[in-house]
């Protein structure tokens, strides 16, 4: 647990025992600490002045990164309540510790495979279903006979202990025992990283079964109507009522905000002609460019349900409220139909990731890469240190900076922003963001503060300094032991060579003194403690020359990240 502790802690280690003790920085504190039934161990802060605990640590961080939490034959998801479900055509084995907390003994089938001497009995074969973005269970099979899907499924079939499989771009895998460890992921490009298709084998009874229920149930209601003709209305206004609840979730944050306009499906169906101009797709949706009578917009259609009525709600709440030049303008919404619509003021010089890296003809000189520093930071700080409640964006990258006409930035997507009350200096919260902007608190445990957009914005920096993705690896001189950026430009800054870190293509037109001090806050903002870090408030006075910074030493994560690099 890094960072600013509550207490002391101290490891005792000899020949009979080991252990850890921790003394009370300030004996006031109350602190409890508990290993519950979800497998975590927990540290609990009393905060005196809103008589609540709260959580301050968390080992495994997420419910779901504990080992077989959920048992077997589950989907855990971090995301939704309650975590753990069981995957179709299983049932939950005991439901009595399942109500009390304890889904370890996870769920079973609802109807045996009809297998013997590997082969399927009766007159049907075993079916499977497929359950799509999920971390795959550890124990598998690679079959590298199984050149293609059809094959990889024959495979599994062809052996009665084999309950799964999966067919992908690592080739065949099958498991031949119990599911463990199947986590929902988000299906999009940057988070889905370890994510895949599980195929998972059932009784072809069973798929007999769900259909003689369907039929069962048409029989019934057609029983029914006489008696309940009244329940289809009742129905529909229910669902009306729903929609209209979630609606009005976005019209009251609506008009205690900066007149948001709540449009309707046609008026933006007219405005983008139909969705007809696609400016990109993310991971929630698409965006498609489109025209009011004195404006230009760009309409955000969100795509997947469940993800997409939470970043609908954090970019109501967030944006709703708020107003600043470096934040992207929030102009209305839409949900009247099954999809909800976000619409913003259209930046025609798009993201800033277009402007920066290999392969894009525009080079920005280095005004402007430093103005779009400074107004980064300022938006920043403004989330961070202004509003009446603190605002972790917690995805700052330069895909989500905007560049209006006089390339003056915007910080976008809020998809993932995290409020923080003020009565409160940290929050426990799921990992999210991009990795390669991710600070290490996010996989150490501890509830996180600003900091981590602070982290991030110094991951932005170092890409706007070069012109070049942090990750990009490029031949350096003869004896450069630190290929990665980060740690290069600490090092360079000890000997005072930072021009060679500047992006090349700028050939040489910068100024230095601006770059130096870039430089230095960049590294101070990546330092692994987070109390090292300079708040944005700061970083935006170091950048405007009225304050001085220090000389940083090298993070040592990001050297070790960098000699590992190297030594492959």
């Amino acid at each position: 647990m890094e960072g600013a502790q509550p207490f002391n802690l101290t490891f005792v280690s000899n020949d009979q025992e080991k252990y850890f003790t921790y003394n009370l920085l300030d004996e006031t504190t109350v602190v409890r600490h508990v290993m519950d039934v979800s497998g975590q161990v927990k540290t609990f802060i009393w905060l005196e002045s809103s008589q609540d605990w709260l959580v301050y640590y968390a080992q495994p961080r997420a419910r779901c990164d504990v080992y077989a939490g959920c048992g077997p034959f589950t989907v855990c998801n971090d995301n939704e309540l309650p975590h753990c479900n069981c995957m179709k055509g299983f049932l939950i084995r005991s439901p009595k510790d399942w109500d009390l907390g304890d889904q370890t003994d996870g769920c079973m089938r609802n109807i045996p495979l009809n297998c013997v001497d590997n082969k399927s009995t009766g007159s049907s074969i075993d079916k499977f279903y497929s359950i799509q973005c999920v971390t795959l269970p550890h124990n598998a099979y690679n079959i590298e006979a199984a050149t293609n899907a059809g094959k990889c499924e024959t495979v599994c079939l062809s052996n009665c202990s084999c309950t799964a499989y999966s067919y992908g771009n690592g080739g065949c895998f099958v498991w031949y025992s119990e599911l463990l460890n199947v986590k929902q992921q988000q299906c999009n490009g940057t988070s889905d990283i370890n994510g895949g298709t599980l195929y998972v084998r059932l009784a072809a009874k069973e798929e007999q079964s769900r259909k003689n229920n369907i039929r069962g149930m048409m029989i019934a209601i057609s029983l029914g109507v006489s008696s309940a003709i009244m329940f289809p209305l009742a129905l529909v206004l229910m669902i009306w009522w729903n929609k209209k609840k979630r609606c009005n979730f976005a019209l009251n944050n609506a008009q205690g905000g900066n007149g948001i306009i709540p449009f309707t499906y046609t008026d933006l169906q007219r405005a983008t002609k139909s969705f007809s101009e696609k400016l990109g797709e993310g991971g929630f949706g698409s965006v498609f460019k489109g025209f009011l009578r004195n404006s230009t917009i760009a309409v955000k259609r969100l795509d997947r349900v469940h993800q997409g009525e939470k970043q609908f709600r954090a970019e109501i709440s967030s944006l709703g409220l708020i107003q600043h030049i470096n934040l992207i303008k929030l102009i209305g919404f839409s949900c009247n139909s099954n999809k909800k619509y976000l619409v913003y003021e259209y930046m025609p010089n798009h993201s800033l990731d277009k402007h920066l890296f290999p392969g894009n003809a525009n080079i920005l000189n280095w005004d402007t890469r430093y103005q779009i520093a400074l107004g980064v930071a300022k938006g920043l700080a403004y989330l961070h240190e202004s509003c009446r409640d603190c605002i972790m964006h917690c995805d700052v990258k330069p895909e989500n900076i905007l560049l209006d006409e006089s390339f003056i930035p915007k910080i976008a997507d809020f998809g993932m922003a995290k409020f923080l009350h003020r009565d409160f200096s940290r929050a426990l919260t799921t990992m999210r963001g991009t990795i390669g902007y991710l600070a290490p608190e996010w996989i150490s445990g501890v509830a996180i503060t600003p900091k981590v957009d602070v982290y991030s914005y110094g991951m932005l920096l170092f890409e706007i300094i070069s012109g070049r993705r942090n990750s990009h690896r490029e031949l350096t001189t003869v004896g450069d032991d630190y290929t990665y950026f980060p740690v290069q430009v600490a090092h360079k800054l000890l000997i005072g060579n930072v021009g060679s870190m500047v992006d090349h293509k700028l050939h040489g037109d910068v100024n230095v003194k601006e770059a130096e001090r870039a430089c230095k806050v960049a590294c101070w903002c990546v330092q692994d403690n987070e109390a090292d870090r300079p708040m944005m408030g700061e970083v935006v006075q170091i950048l405007e020359g009225l304050k001085e910074l220090g000389m940083p030493p090298v993070p040592k994560l990001l050297q070790a990240i960098a000699e590992d690099s190297h030594s492959v």
